[in-house]
């Protein structure tokens, strides 16, 4: 009871509104009745003698059916309206929602917040609206605030606790009677369709508006949901944005728990809501800097986005996001590593809860020759482990076409087919695995690491690259058939293959170091003395913890041969993240 603001209880009364039609009468208000049941207020108010209350008592059920026709005259009426038809009606209802009698009668107080509710302006045009909307909240405000009448009046706590409740026990009644009374309303008119569509359009707006209060009361969840489902035959939203930007923003800090359904319609509806969702979610994990991939991936899950992704309007909205944010930080690693852990969980999410309505991936990826986009989705375990270097071959001249096509459409587009490769960098990291276990290098496997690391380089300046990769991938391959090296023998190594200090090919030489270093029983020895001169010299810090991050996921999924190689790896990671 205490986590219900007043303000709060004064909007749910507005939901009443719902139900009332079915209880008006269609009878006219006379004048003279007005007056008289006017007088009778205001003679109750005066005293409270036990004549007085049993004068009240015998007029109730008379006093119900004039409410009724009260109510049948406002709903067909705005504020002004009804205060130029009823100069007086403010005094009538605001006298007879203080009487406890009144209020504890029947149907009396259910019928005084139809009234009510029929005066509330949705959008007022006028001073008269506006003071009668305040005035309306407080009067609504009090007629549930059971609790607040112990200062005022007992006698309504005294009547709630003859029916054998206390007050906090029946105000929690009340909102599970007025919830389940809606989403059943919402749910009927929904499925059996309605005859006044604009008129219930009106009033689905007008309920998400006064939702807005009570949006983190567990017990208006089922009213949540019943909303964020509910559609009409029509393209405009009758949802009220206000209402949608409230549940967003109450999702996102934790503050509610939609179920996965609730939340991927209310981001299909709001799409403001979704991006807010999606830089949060990549703020978090960039300014965290989650230890590990599996850390990672857990925040990414826990934000549903992965999920809500399994709808290809959603996955497309987040995908123009991230790759909004590699072209603004020029291909951050950061960026790079969520990008590639998000796809993973998509995929997860795609695979295990998309089985019943399963879109087609190009619905995913439109931009994209449909085989890559197969062959990038290939999980690497899938495949033995002397299938890895063909399927790479066969990724790498697939790709080599989709870029170097002269033909309009997607064959052309380069960036396109780059970001597609970035959603799955792992195959980048495989490849640099592969290239040190060869004999000899691979042209193919050259290219791919090249590529993913300087898309848009001209041919003849990735083929330098290419040739400079080759050479330190040939000097790596040596070293990994010496018994034992120093520190100084990999620098050696290093030198000898680049021809500059600030080789162009650096990305894709730091990738191969770092792969030997932790694939290669030999490398492992120097690894943890070589990477802290190389970060520490070359200033590479953000690469070198994202390459890092990433093949501790990759060694991980190799067994238990690798176990000293994770641990090294974590500790490098720690310290990277601690400056040294």
């Amino acid at each position: 009871m205490s986590r219900i603001a007043s303000a709060e209880k004064s909007f749910l009364i507005h939901l009443f509104n719902y139900q009332g039609e079915a209880m008006a009468k269609d009878t006219r208000v006379t004048k003279f009745s007005f007056e008289f049941w006017l007088h009778k207020t205001i003679e109750w108010g005066q005293t409270s003698t036990s004549e007085s209350q049993q004068d009240v008592c015998l007029h109730l059920p008379e006093l119900q059916e004039f409410l009724l026709q009260i109510y049948g005259a406002l709903k067909h009426m705005n504020c002004t309206s009804a205060v130029q038809e009823f100069p007086l009606i403010g005094l009538l209802l605001g006298r007879l929602c203080w009487n406890p009698f009144v209020i504890g009668y029947d149907e009396c107080q259910k019928i005084l917040m139809w009234c009510l509710c029929c005066l509330y302006s949705g959008e007022p045009q006028n001073p008269v609206e506006l003071k009668a909307n305040s005035w309306i909240q407080g009067s609504l405000c009090h007629l549930l605030s059971f609790s607040g009448l112990r200062n005022h009046d007992t006698d309504i706590n005294n009547f709630i606790s003859t029916l054998g409740f206390t007050s906090a026990d029946y105000y929690s009644k009340l909102i599970e009677n007025v919830v389940l009374s809606l989403v059943t309303e919402l749910s009927r008119n929904q499925f059996n369709g309605v005859n006044r569509q604009q008129s219930m359009s009106s009033r689905v707006k007008t309920i998400s508006l006064l939702c807005i209060p009570l949006i983190t009361l567990p017990d208006v969840m089922p009213l949540l949901e019943a909303l964020l489902s509910y559609h009409e035959d029509r393209s405009q939203e009758v949802l009220h944005a206000e209402f949608l930007e409230a549940v967003n923003k109450a999702v996102l800090q934790k503050k509610i728990f939609l179920p996965e359904s609730a939340v991927l319609q209310l981001w299909l509806r709001h799409l403001p809501g979704l991006e807010k969702a999606v830089l949060q979610n990549l703020e978090i994990l960039i300014s965290t800097q989650p230890s590990s991939l599996e850390e990672m991936a857990c925040l990414i899950k826990s934000s549903l986005l992965d999920q809500a992704a399994c709808h290809p309007a959603v996955f497309r909205t987040i995908d123009e996001i991230f790759k909004n944010a590699l072209l603004e930080t020029d291909g951050a690693p950061e960026v790079m590593t969520v990008m590639q852990v998000f796809t993973q969980c998509f995929v997860q999410a795609y695979h295990k809860n998309n089985k019943q309505l399963k879109f087609p991936l190009k619905a995913y990826f439109p931009n994209n020759p449909h085989s890559l986009v197969m062959a990038f989705l290939k999980h690497p375990s899938d495949l033995p482990a002397t299938g890895l270097h063909q399927h790479l071959t066969h990724i790498a001249e697939m790709l080599k076409a989709a870029v170097e096509a002269k033909c309009t459409g997607y064959c052309g587009d380069l960036f396109e087919n780059w970001f597609l490769f970035v959603h799955f960098g792992e195959w980048a990291d495989i490849a640099a695995e592969q290239l040190l276990s060869q004999v000899e290098s691979s042209d193919a496997l050259l290219w791919l690491l090249a590529f993913y690391y300087y898309p848009g380089e001209e041919n003849r300046r990735r083929t330098q690259t290419m040739v400079e990769a080759r050479s330190v991938c040939d000097h790596l391959t040596a070293l990994f058939r010496t018994p034992t090296i120093s520190v100084t023998d990999l620098q050696t190594a290093v030198s000898s293959g680049t021809k500059q200090n600030k080789s162009s090919s650096n990305l894709v030489v730091t990738h191969l170091i770092i792969s030997f270093l932790l694939f290669t029983p030999t490398g492992y020895t120097i690894a943890k003395e070589f990477i802290t001169h190389f970060v520490v010299a070359g200033s590479e810090i953000p690469e070198v913890t994202g390459l890092l991050t990433r093949l501790a996921n990759r060694v991980g999924q190799l067994g238990m041969k690798y176990q000293r190689t994770v641990k090294l790896v974590n500790d490098l990671l720690l310290k990277l993240k601690c400056g040294f």
